[in-house]
């Protein structure tokens, strides 16, 4: 809209499009809230108070505030499509997300990222994109496809481009690999301009303090999701860093940082003032029955407000932090000039979201979409899985000196800790233990056809017979099982060739659940009910097996991440984090805490 036509319509001289009648307005500016009737135009709020309209809307004192924004979600891990995630999350009131595509990335390269890229333009969801930082997340994995600085800035120009996206290879920020600082100088604020702020860097630094942490941030990365405890939040959010509380699906944070977010200096924080000015609630990865059976960021509010934190704290989480974090100067609040992206819900403590505009247009209403909308899916990412034929000799482990090295799982988490234990041994080959729910763990490289097997061992799934694959492996998405009979594993891997890609589950040497996820392996193009009911029919098949983990494929997917500690397993073998390098599954670890 000119300027002109603005500052009239601005002061009445002109009828607003839209007039929205008797809210109780959310001003996460002020920290007040207020009734107010708020005047749109050309999808632009444009003043408060008795406008002349073309259209009003009573909202008969619904709460209104301004759309919710996910600062980080890899929208992959929901296993749709971008338009089909718009459609899941839209009528729960989020109108702009920050995705990293690093997931499609690492299987399809720039083809991936230019399909989300292209998402902006067959859905209202406002896709922001950060640009992946780590294809390959590291050398430890093979992934398909590798982004180098010179590819990035080919589309650094992009107008969804906000940035880089998490930096994960921390290590390699600290020993100045070459190709790590040309990224991050490729988006750092130019040298000839000191004091002018460059792109946004995303940060991914589980666990780093100190020295270490200083350079890190001081590199120009300035945010953090991967805070597990108190300490480590507070001490990154000391030196800089926004911190990005991350409530996902696998991995839930608030609860832990929560005193973080309700405290200045050990006092009670005003609405205005505290930590959590600097803080971010952000999902990381979502699945699909949980954005069925609970929502998105309507769920994180419902959550952050039953844990006692005021409710526009918790609203200024999810508009205003992230919006002023990003530069996205004309989202997160609702004030004249600002884009009227805008949501109404009924209360401040289950946030049930009535009716979602943008751009001042009204888009869902009571849970529903109000139009349909779909992206063709470019022939390059309906990819096949490439592995050669494989038997059991493969996964085979001959047993050698020392205990062995077992990766533990930690509930809701997807760090693991590192357990020595006393292999169980059959004709020289050490075997999965249901006993003790050691099982077995497969990692089949499906990009090249290499043929390279990485195998170990994992406790806490604590199935007792059969096994489960997925395609979905973060970060390069190889083929990964976990399974209490070899037989089963081969079974299980063989049959996500077939799909495509995608989950399945075995027992006996037959299939008994899964689901194909043909684009690019990690996502379907149907819409999320029906997703989500077939992720709950593996989750029950798994449950027959024995599993007892709410959520087995997530957790099974991250088991694969060579960037979060302690120990992981790629296609190339098992993974020392604190160490960044292959380590034998054999012998005592060769570092002390």
């Amino acid at each position: 809209m000119n300027l002109n036509r603005f500052i009239s319509l601005a002061r009445g001289e002109q009828p607003a499009d839209l007039l929205l009648k008797n809210a109780r307005l959310v001003n996460v500016l002020s920290g007040e809230i207020y009734p107010a009737d708020v005047a749109v135009a050309n999808g632009l709020v444009i003043g408060f108070g008795n406008y002349r309209a073309r259209k009003s809307i009573n909202l008969r004192g619904l709460y209104l505030a301004p759309g919710f924004i996910d600062g980080h979600i890899h929208i992959e891990s929901s296993l749709l499509t971008p338009t089909e995630f718009a459609k899941a999350v839209l009528p729960n009131g989020t109108t702009a997300v920050v995705c990293d595509p690093h997931e499609i990335a690492n299987v399809s390269g720039v083809s991936g990222i230019k399909y989300f890229l292209d998402a902006n333009n067959h859905c209202p969801l406002s896709i922001f994109t950060m640009l992946p930082s780590c294809v390959p997340a590291t050398h430890l994995e093979t992934s398909g496809a590798e982004l180098t600085a010179r590819t990035l800035a080919k589309l650094r120009h992009h107008k969804s481009v906000l940035g880089l996206a998490e930096m994960m290879n921390y290590p390699g920020v600290l020993s100045r690999d070459k190709e790590v600082l040309k990224k991050l100088q490729l988006f750092a604020r130019p040298q000839s301009v000191p004091y002018l702020c460059g792109d946004r860097i995303d940060g991914h630094a589980p666990l780093l303090t100190g020295k270490d942490l200083a350079a890190y941030i001081g590199a120009g990365i300035k945010s953090d999701h991967e805070s597990t405890n108190l300490n480590e939040a507070r001490e990154k959010l000391r030196a800089g860093m926004f911190i990005m509380v991350r409530e996902g699906t696998a991995a839930k944070n608030m609860a832990a940082l929560m005193p973080l977010l309700k405290s200045v200096n050990g006092r009670p924080a005003c609405r205005s003032l505290g930590a959590g000015r600097r803080c971010i609630f952000v999902s990381d990865d979502r699945h699909p029955t949980d954005l069925l059976n609970h929502g998105h960021l309507d769920h994180t509010l419902r959550k952050a407000v039953r844990l006692g934190l005021n409710p526009v704290t918790a609203i200024r989480m999810v508009t205003l932090n992230p919006a002023e974090y990003f530069g996205l100067t004309r989202l997160g609040a609702i004030a004249p000039g600002y884009q009227a992206d805008l949501v109404a819900f009924d209360n401040l403590k289950t946030f049930n979201v009535r009716k979602v505009f943008k751009n001042g247009r009204l888009v869902a209403q009571d849970g529903g979409n109000l139009a349909e909308y779909r992206q063709p899916i470019p022939r390059q990412l309906r990819s096949a899985i490439k592995i050669p034929q494989l038997s059991q000799n493969n996964l085979s482990i001959r047993v050698r000196s020392g205990t062995l090295k077992v990766i533990e799982l930690i509930p809701n988490q997807i760090i693991t800790r590192q357990l020595l234990e006393t292999p169980l041994v059959r004709q020289g080959y050490a075997v999965a233990d249901v006993k003790r729910d050691i099982l077995k763990l497969v990692v089949v490289e499906r990009h090249k056809a290499s043929g390279k097997t990485g195998l170990g061992f994992v406790k806490g799934f604590g199935l007792k017979n059969g096994a489960i694959a997925s395609s979905v492996a973060h970060d390069s998405h190889n083929i990964i099982a976990v399974g209490a009979d070899d037989a089963d594993i081969l079974t299980a891997v063989r049959h996500i060739k077939q799909l495509g890609g995608g989950y399945a589950v075995t027992r006996a040497g037959k299939i008994i659940a899964s689901l194909a996820l043909p684009i690019g392996g990690l996502m379907s193009d149907r819409p999320l009910r029906e997703i989500a009911l077939k992720v709950g029919l593996l989750n029950k098949a798994t449950q027959q097996l024995g599993c007892r983990v709410k959520d087995p494929f997530m957790a099974l997917s991250f088991l694969a991440l060579p960037v979060i500690p302690e120990l992981k397993l790629t296609d190339k073998g098992l993974v020392d984090v604190k160490q960044f390098k292959i380590v034998p599954l054999f012998g005592a670890t060769d570092y002390t805490d």
